[in-house]
C-alpha cells in the first residue's frame, strides 16, 4: 500500500495498481487541489473519522449509463403528480450538510468530515461541484451532490428526509442531463441505485470513458 506525500499531489496509476479491494493509497491531505486531481483520475476518498485518509478506485466500478435509467411505475406516478420540485446549485451547503448528518442504516457515524465538506464547498464555488435539491412544500427533503469531470458526473452522496425524495431527484437529474453526461459514476454498489439501472463495469472501461470525456486533461 502506498503512503502519499502531503507535500506532493500525486497518486499511483489506478489502471496499473489494484490495491486491496480497490484501496490504492492512504495519507496525503484533503486539499481542493488533491481532491480535484484524484477525481480526474477516477480516485475518491472514503474513510472513517478516526482513520487515516484512504483513497479508492474499485474494480469493478458501479456506474449508470443515462440511456439505461430505469423508472418504476410507482416513480413515474410520483414524478407525474409533481409531488416534488427540483433545483440545481441553489443550496449546496445545505445539501452537503444533510448528507453528513443523515442517519444511514448499518452505518455508525459519517465518512464526510468537516475538512472534506469545506473542500467540496470550495469546488462548488469554482463551478466543479454540483448539487441537486429536492423540495416538498418549500422544504428541502432530499438531494445529492457530486463533481463534474467533463462529460462524466461523479456522484458523491445523497440524502432523503421523506420516502422517494432522493430517487426522484436522481431520476430528474439524469433525464434532464442525459445528453450532457455519458456516464454517472456511483462508485460502490447500492441496491437503491441498482434499482435505477446502475451496474458494474470493469475499472479499465470506467477509466477509459473518464479520460476520453474529460476535456480538461
Amino acid at each position: 500500500m502506498i503512503r502519499l506525500d502531503p507535500n506532493e499531489i500525486s497518486f499511483p496509476n489506478p489502471l496499473h495498481y489494484d490495491g486491496h479491494e480497490g484501496m490504492i493509497a492512504f495519507g496525503g491531505d484533503l486539499s481542493v487541489e488533491r481532491i480535484w486531481f484524484a477525481y480526474q483520475n477516477g480516485i475518491f476518498p472514503w474513510f472513517n473519522p478516526d482513520e487515516e485518509i484512504l483513497w479508492w478506485c474499485p474494480d469493478p466500478r458501479f456506474v449508470l449509463f443515462p440511456d439505461e435509467l430505469k423508472i418504476s411505475k410507482s416513480m413515474k406516478k410520483i414524478l407525474k403528480n409533481n409531488i416534488f420540485t427540483f433545483t440545481e446549485n441553489k443550496n449546496f451547503k445545505e445539501v452537503i450538510k444533510n448528507c453528513q448528518e443523515i442517519n444511514r442504516k448499518g452505518q455508525d457515524g459519517t465518512w464526510l468530515s468537516d475538512e472534506l465538506m469545506e473542500s467540496f464547498t470550495k469546488l462548488h464555488d469554482f463551478g466543479f461541484a454540483k448539487s441537486i435539491e429536492v423540495w416538498q412544500n418549500n422544504e428541502l427533503v432530499g438531494g445529492f451532490y457530486g463533481l463534474q469531470i467533463g462529460k462524466v458526473f461523479c456522484g458523491e452522496s445523497m440524502f432523503a428526509k421523506v420516502s422517494n425524495a432522493s430517487k426522484a431527484g436522481f431520476i430528474h437529474f439524469v433525464e434532464t442531463h442525459k445528453n450532457k453526461f455519458v456516464l454517472i459514476d456511483c462508485q460502490s454498489h447500492t441496491e437503491h441505485l441498482e434499482s435505477l439501472g446502475a451496474r458494474m463495469i470493469p475499472k479499465k472501461e470506467f477509466l477509459k470513458t473518464l479520460h476520453k470525456n474529460n476535456e480538461r486533461r
